[in-house]
């Protein structure tokens, strides 16, 4: 056992480990208590004055201490690294676990079944790392788009072209597992301490490598260019499985298939397995001058090196309507990330140092099945009509693959004005002037401007300095939930597990990664090795 202590104030020219000594003292603890003491995590508070603000976990001899510590004060919490342990089940699999998708979901599900003994075999879409590299550098040269391999399909799944973003909303303790496991495959170490860790792009294709190189170690088969054409379903039970044009034999099948495996919705819908539409986002990405928002955000503290580049995270809710930024990436690049020819989507990347010239983010507004239609794939529909929107309208201006783009201030505004200024856009098959109002339903506009007016409020410059808006972001969250039980499987096939992102239970890597986790937990409660 353990405590941790939160709350703990430094400024940015104190030691880091200045917190651990005001913890200790705030507590009045002697040396000869402590077991062992560190920081827990740290983050940035430039609300007021720039400070960091760290929790520190401090192990003591003396358990009783610990509870009397945590009783008497506030900021103080008892805390226990739990370990996994799993009942395992006795019915016998007829078939091999077969794991459809290779990101963050169907990795952690893969790893932790690997870990236990069981020997799942893994279906992916796309291509090994380094094969789908070489297709999306590709991509972003020339606009030669692989539909197999791309920024969407591939090894890692779409969170391998990002930022390696590891913050999350839920607070559930498997999240230090997914972190350890991380460092334990090269991660660097500092996202045990970060309260808004990242990996960086750059890292985390090696992190999965080494992932994936463990499962095959443990005794786990990891397949590429492999996707789940078709399922046999025969008495509410998943039997067999089309993968290349061949048959094969399914004991239970994990759908870990990502929020743009929409082919793949589409198969499961014309084999009974219910899908339900659900609420996701629309919108652009913004990008900005780094330097700006360092100063906004950190006045005249901006470009103390102690300080990380500034990252915010903004929203706004009017008339039961949220708009948002989302997957802030700070000296980051807006990339070309479509996954079907004829289409234009964004997304942001950035590199471990995050020392890219501009700071981009999806600035997005929420739609639901009131504004899109309540069949199955009325959201997913949707989103197709706006992508393929999005690439005529920046065709008919100039190349293919081109991104339509504007001027945040000339969108609020009701100008159509383009002369890029300070802000040069990142993205990398180029953008073409036009009026992203013609190209958005006309609620998503009218959210939208409004939304960047109150950002505007909160940093100073976010409308009205060069920024710009690239279009368009459709691919922040799964428009589809494949609705499952209490047991992790779906109500229509007793050994089909939906999880994940795609399926609706998961909204970025961390979540995705602990819901991978908890689905093969759920298998091996059931199933025998």
């Amino acid at each position: 056992m353990a405590i941790i202590v939160s709350q703990i104030r430094t400024s940015i020219d104190e030691q880091r480990d200045r917190a651990i000594s005001k913890a200790i003292a705030l507590l009045g603890l002697s040396e000869n208590e402590i077991k062992s003491a560190k920081i827990y995590k740290t983050s940035v508070d430039a609300r007021r004055e720039v400070l960091f603000v760290s929790s520190v976990i401090i192990e003591l001899y003396s358990e009783k201490r610990e509870r009397a510590l945590a009783e008497r004060h506030d900021n103080v919490k008892l805390y226990t690294h739990e370990k996994l342990i799993v009942k395992f089940g006795t019915e016998p699999l007829d078939g091999d676990i077969v794991i459809a998708g290779f990101g963050p979901a169907g990795m952690f599900c893969a790893l932790t079944l690997c870990e236990f003994g069981y020997k799942p075999v893994v279906l992916e879409r796309g291509a090994a790392m380094d094969e789908r590299i070489s297709a999306v550098e590709s991509y972003w040269k020339s606009g030669s788009l692989d539909p197999r391999t791309n920024v969407q399909f591939g090894e890692g799944g779409a969170g391998t072209f990002s930022d390696g973003k590891l913050t999350t909303r839920i607070n559930d303790p498997l999240c230090s597992r997914v972190l350890e496991k991380l460092c334990e495959f090269g991660a660097p170490g500092e996202i045990l301490t970060k309260a808004k860790p990242h990996i960086g792009t750059d890292k985390l294709r090696n992190v999965v490598k080494n992932l994936r190189e463990r499962i095959i170690e443990l005794g786990g088969e990891v397949r590429f260019l492999s996707p789940l054409e078709d399922i046999s379903v025969q008495g509410g039970h998943v039997r067999s499985l089309r993968v290349n044009g061949g048959e094969m034999k399914c004991g239970a099948i994990v759908l870990a298939i990502g929020h743009s495996a929409h082919d793949t919705f589409e198969m499961l819908l014309k084999n009974g397995v219910e899908l339900v539409p659900k609420p996701f986002s629309v919108g652009a990405r913004i990008e900005h001058l780094q330097a700006d928002i360092n100063k906004a955000l950190y006045g005249k503290f901006a470009g103390h090196p102690a300080l990380p580049p500034a990252e915010y995270a903004l929203s706004h809710r009017e008339n039961g309507r949220g708009v948002y930024t989302f997957c802030m990436c700070p000296g980051g690049f807006v990339v070309a990330s479509a996954s079907s020819a004829g289409s234009i989507v964004t997304n942001g990347m950035s590199y471990f140092d995050r020392a890219g010239d501009n700071a981009n983010s999806a600035v997005l507004v929420s739609v639901s099945p009131e504004d899109f239609g309540s069949e199955p794939l009325s959201g997913a529909d949707f989103i197709k009509r706006l992508e393929n929107k999005a690439y005529e309208m920046s065709a008919a201006r100039g190349k293919n693959g081109s991104a339509p783009a504007m001027l945040t201030r000339e969108f609020i505004g009701g100008g159509t004005a383009f002369s890029t200024g300070r802000v040069v856009p990142t993205y990398p098959l180029g953008v073409e002037p036009c009026d992203l109002r013609e190209l958005f339903p006309d609620f998503v506009s009218k959210y939208l401007a409004k939304g960047i007016r109150q950002f505007e409020r909160r940093i100073r410059g976010f409308s009205d300095s060069d920024s710009v808006l690239t279009a368009i972001e459709t691919r922040s969250s799964s428009p589809v939930r494949i609705p499952r039980n209490e047991a992790a499987v779906a109500e229509c096939c007793d050994n089909l597990y939906p999880c994940g992102e795609g399926a609706g239970y998961a909204g970025g890597i961390m979540s995705a990664a602990v819901d991978g986790i908890k689905t093969a937990v759920a298998i091996m409660e059931r199933y025998k090795a």
